[in-house]
């Protein structure tokens, strides 16, 4: 079997609602999903999800080879990008790619992926994560009671900037999960936003009143020292990594004690999650897959320190048939061959004629002034994305 070309789509996620975080708010309600698409000379297709804008540069290294070597391949598109380094756009298509070729390797195969890779429960727990930083409270309620309806007990809100604003947040979202009998874990993402100092006084005024899980992304994604820091300045975890696209790249964390949970992103691909995995478990740390977690579904089952996985909604993507589904707080994996995501063609072909319109504040631009702020007002940049109504 021979690798012999590739085509890409664009499918689209509706939220029915606007999504974002302490960085970033959608303007829309519906947003792109990439999709590449792996040819073989034996007409068995791969699918991988996620941006791939550096194809050509990247796809020279699988032309013409057997897709089943999926982890000598992975480390051939490493080799091919190490001046740039395999990060951004480059990581991203080297992950979209790393997907198809597991995708082909377990349909060759006959089994779902999460068979080939070794898996034995198909259930794989989660937490609900909404994405919800632009939502109004009863909007936050809403959304989060259809969560629970599917048996979520562990949640994960969007916050950072205005403490009385998140302890309202956290406090309703607990009473939502509540409402099942038992308590809630409660985890707030900061996405990047504080320094050391200011992190560890924001949380520990919020654990005045909550008892948070996890804290996520306290400071930049590279500081170890800081992470550290207010790992042991504060009562809750502290999870990171979900932006670390290489394996080197969490070598300093673990080095200085500086995590709790342990976080990869989905969009790097599937051999890069499982040796993060394996890499965290000899560490006796437990891992946690984030983004579009059906793509990475089928290695969480077979990672013996899987902790859970984040869900940021409850409906798959336009465009996309996922063989799974969401139920008792987590997802469950069909017995579709390969990696169970394949493509509704006539749903891509009438998206292809009505193409995602996107505003320029929906770019994720990180404000000037995350990190710098001496007050959750304080934002003086030039370059902030433009306040909404």
């Amino acid at each position: 079997m021979k690798i012999v070309g590739y085509r890409s789509h664009l499918a689209q996620h509706e939220w029915g609602r606007r999504i974002g975080d302490v960085n970033y708010t959608s303007t829309a309600t519906r947003t792109p999903v990439p999709v590449l698409v792996l040819l073989t000379d034996e007409g068995i297709e791969g699918v991988g999800i996620g941006a791939h804008e550096d194809i050509e540069r990247i796809f020279p290294a699988l032309d013409g080879e057997d897709p089943r070597s999926v982890v000598a391949l992975y480390d051939r598109m490493c080799r091919y990008s190490f001046k740039l380094g395999h990060q951004g756009a480059v990581a991203t298509t080297i992950g979209a790619l790393d997907m198809a070729l597991w995708d082909i390797k377990a349909k060759s195969a006959g089994e779902p992926l999460w068979r080939l890779l070794g898996g034995r429960d198909r259930f794989v727990p989660g937490y609900a994560s909404a994405l919800d930083a632009p939502l109004d409270d009863d909007a936050l309620v809403a959304v989060h009671e259809e969560f629970a309806a599917r048996g979520f007990s562990a949640v994960k809100l969007k916050g950072g900037r205005h403490l009385d604003r998140d302890l309202q947040r956290l406090r309703l979202v607990r009473d939502v999960y509540r409402s099942g009998g038992a308590e809630p874990a409660l985890m707030l993402d900061a996405n990047e936003v504080w320094h050391r100092s200011q992190a560890v006084r924001y949380i520990a005024r919020l654990e005045q009143e909550l008892d948070l899980t996890w804290i996520e992304e306290p400071v930049r994604r590279w500081d170890a020292a800081g992470l550290a820091a207010v790992r042991h300045g504060v009562r809750a975890g502290v999870a990171s990594g979900e932006n670390l696209t290489g394996l080197e790249q969490f070598a300093p964390l673990f080095a200085a004690d500086a995590l709790d949970v342990v976080q990869v992103g989905w969009g790097w691909g599937t051999t890069l999650a499982l040796r993060v995995a394996a890499a965290a478990h000899s560490r006796d740390l437990p891992i946690s897959p984030i983004g579009f977690t059906p793509a990475i579904t089928p290695a969480a089952t077979a990672m013996p320190n899987m902790l859970t996985i984040e869900v940021q909604d409850l409906a798959f993507p336009l465009g996309l048939h996922v063989d799974q589904t969401i139920a008792d707080g987590g997802f469950v994996l069909g017995d579709a061959p390969g990696n169970g995501i394949s493509l509704d063609e006539p749903a891509l072909a009438a998206l292809a004629q009505d193409p995602l319109s996107r505003a320029a504040a929906d770019v994720q631009v990180r404000p000037g002034r995350a990190g710098l702020r001496v007050t959750a007002e304080d934002d003086r940049s030039e370059d902030r994305p433009p306040r909404l109504p």
